[in-house]
């Protein structure tokens, strides 16, 4: 077993901590730190570079500036990670982040969201000018150990190879939806055993 950092879970779109409950039980049984900050997203309202800013607060609160962790993003919450280590200095202090189903290269379920009334939604477009950005210039990760899941018949990331990072390794979860990422056993067993013993 690798040396256990704190563990932070960012949540997604319509979802809250209570999504990775299966997950932190899990891990509760190794004496792992988890921690589920809830990001009131409004609907996808709320830009993601604000749900960035207020997970780097409360890593802070809970952490204070200086502990290492790993992060674990799920959905949108994986673009929130991507904000908060890329812009927000985030990376300097995460060993290693896991993305699970996040649409790094945007997802046409978002295409048609307005940016006025849904700006976190709008921003996971194909060609977004926030994932042009973070995917433009991935040096801020250079020094993270970067993996990426996704689900091969996911109905939320479209197309489902949307959700690979454009660094380190990426495979897919044997689950047949996207929230069954963090759902099925199999795919929680895969997982867990990233998180412990890689």
């Amino acid at each position: 077993m690798s040396k256990l950092y704190p563990l932070v879970l960012v949540h997604g779109l319509w979802d809250d901590p209570r999504i990775f409950n299966r997950l932190s039980s899990h891990l509760d049984q190794f004496n792992l730190t988890v921690f589920s900050p809830h990001l009131p997203h409004k609907f996808g309202s709320i830009s993601l570079v604000d749900l960035a800013q207020l997970l780097g607060r409360e890593i802070d609160r809970r952490f204070g500036s200086d502990t290492q962790i790993d992060l674990l993003g799920f959905s949108m919450g994986g673009i929130i990670g991507r904000v908060w280590l890329q812009n927000l200095g985030g990376s300097l202090r995460t060993r290693r982040f896991f993305s699970v189903g996040s649409p790094h290269q945007g997802t046409l379920l978002s295409q048609c969201a307005p940016s006025w009334l849904l700006s976190g939604v709008s921003e996971m477009k194909i060609g977004s000018s926030l994932l042009n950005e973070l995917n433009k210039d991935i040096t801020t990760l250079n020094n993270v150990d970067c993996r990426s899941f996704f689900c091969l018949l996911d109905l939320m990331v479209v197309p489902s190879w949307h959700s690979k990072l454009p660094l380190g390794l990426s495979r897919p979860l044997p689950a047949f939806t996207h929230k069954g990422l963090m759902l099925n056993s199999n795919s929680l067993n895969i997982l867990i055993k990233e998180i412990l013993f890689q």
